[in-house]
């Protein structure tokens, strides 16, 4: 038996039909690896429903001081172009308000809001933030934080 088995291993040495047949095995699994991949990735960039913009509020003025103002607020995409029916709202930050203001955007982009801002007695400065809520069925989406109102006492 022990002489079978030399036999046979003697032949497998000199068999070289597994090594030859490797390298095209390799090419060919590569070849249609690729092909997978790049169909997949034509397939995930074709896709256009899954598409959102970040939206954001450009406020005007960005720097108040304490009392009863007027702001414009403006929604805009990532472009800068104006994103319309929006509802802007306006909160409490580090500076208080009394109520939470509420401004839906025209067509142009732009709300208005009155605030009337508050710094507490040893409080330099605040902030009122603003959020913004897309308009229901858009590809828009707030995930970032939005740009602040800075309140200043005596600015």
């Amino acid at each position: 038996m022990l002489d079978a088995l030399r036999g046979q291993f003697g032949r497998f040495r000199q068999d070289e039909r597994a090594i030859e047949g490797l390298p095209i095995r390799l090419v060919i699994a590569l070849v249609v690896g690729v092909a997978s991949l790049s169909v997949m990735m034509n397939m995930i960039s074709g896709i256009q429903g899954l598409a959102v913009v970040e939206v954001d509020v450009r406020p005007s003025p960005d720097v108040v001081g304490p009392g009863e103002q007027t702001l414009t607020l403006t929604a805009v995409d990532a472009d800068g172009d104006p994103v319309a029916d929006a509802t802007l709202v306006v909160k409490s930050g580090s500076a208080s308000l009394e109520a939470v203001q509420t401004a839906t955007t025209g067509a142009n982009g732009e709300a208005m809001v009155t605030v009337d801002p508050s710094l507490g007695p040893n409080q330099e400065d605040g902030t009122l933030v603003v959020e913004v809520k897309p308009p229901a069925g858009s590809e828009f989406v707030d995930r970032r934080a939005n740009t602040k109102i800075l309140v200043i006492r005596g600015g």
